[in-house]
């Protein structure tokens, strides 16, 4: 399993437009890719889920990666999280 730790920087925080594309963007992914904030974790595909965590501006997060593709998806989430949050 690989993490990583984020800041979020947008504005807006993880709304949904952001988080329809970040469920997209993990579902490329075999890996279990799953976001935490303060203590709650969900799955990054169910959207739902993900927006329900209302994560804004300036919350930190942790990603977590875990399967057969962990190191393209860590990569990927990575990268992703960087350029669009």
């Amino acid at each position: 399993m690989k993490s990583f730790e984020y800041t979020v920087k947008d504005e807006l925080g993880i709304h949904a437009r952001p988080a329809g594309i970040l469920a997209k963007e993990a579902k490329k992914y075999e890996s279990k890719i799953t976001i935490t904030k303060d203590g709650k974790t969900v799955d990054v595909t169910r959207l739902m889920a993900l927006m329900g965590l209302a994560v804004k501006c300036g919350n930190v997060v942790e990603i977590q990666v875990e399967g057969s593709d962990e190191e393209a998806a860590f990569e990927g989430m990575k990268k992703f999280f960087e350029e669009n949050l």
